[in-house]
């Protein structure tokens, strides 16, 4: 796939670098030329001197042959005005857009334009290590009624199959955690001591579902 990216600051150029690890082609368009040094000697994608909404510069990228356009410099208009352009002027079908406005990356999401908001990211990641119980969620969908959340799970159920505690707690168990890498568990995976388990839930049961995975396992043949 032929890929562009809008912003060669460090998420840029190691986003560009690992594309082109696994076998795509890139465009990085930037308006400051100096910056295409982060890319290293290695990097064989092209190198577009420009602001990243200019259709005379997309082209200039590949724009019209490309799947997929990151927008990822420091400024949340450019990075947004750029997603669409590549979205509705070039038919681009994967596009996402970073912002660093959490009130305005949910209005974008909700108008359809993928987003990474990035301070409210790694504000989430970090209440989800020092509060484990009643953190943000990872995604919610655009209507607020699902939500996919990290829930703090008691050592009780350690040794017990994802399926019990799918049945005890009415969630569906989207992926672990464990050891630093993402698993999808199967009905018949079991708990292990220091999986992170990540749930898809109703918003409106999340008290319920964490103090059913604080409880732990109902007692057999209990009710």
């Amino acid at each position: 796939m032929h890929i562009v990216i809008m912003g060669c600051g460090r998420v840029g150029s190691a986003l560009a670098q690992t594309l082109e690890q696994q076998g795509h082609t890139v465009a990085v368009i930037d308006q400051d030329p100096t910056a295409f040094r982060r890319l290293g000697p290695g990097f064989g994608g092209r190198r577009v001197t420009g602001v990243g909404f200019d259709q005379d510069t997309l082209r200039e990228a590949g724009i019209e042959e490309a799947g997929a356009f990151a927008a990822v410099s420091s400024g949340d208009n450019s990075n947004i005005i750029s997603a669409r352009v590549a979205r509705e002027m070039f038919g681009v079908e994967n596009v996402a857009a970073r912002i660093y406005d959490p009130r305005r990356a949910e209005v974008y999401q909700r108008l359809g334009i993928p987003t990474v908001a990035t301070v409210r990211w790694t504000a989430d990641q970090m209440l989800r290590r020092l509060l484990p119980s009643g953190a943000e969620p990872l995604w919610r969908d655009p209507t607020g009624g699902v939500q996919l959340a990290e829930v703090h799970t008691s050592n009780a159920w350690v040794g017990h199959k994802i399926s019990r505690l799918q049945e005890e707690t009415g969630v569906r168990v989207a992926f672990l955690t464990r050891l630093g890498e993402a698993i999808l568990p199967t009905s018949q995976t079991v708990l292990q001591e220091g999986d992170l388990v990540h749930v898809m839930m109703r918003a409106d049961e999340v008290d319920k579902v964490e103090a059913a995975f604080a409880k732990g396992p109902e007692e057999e043949g209990g009710h």
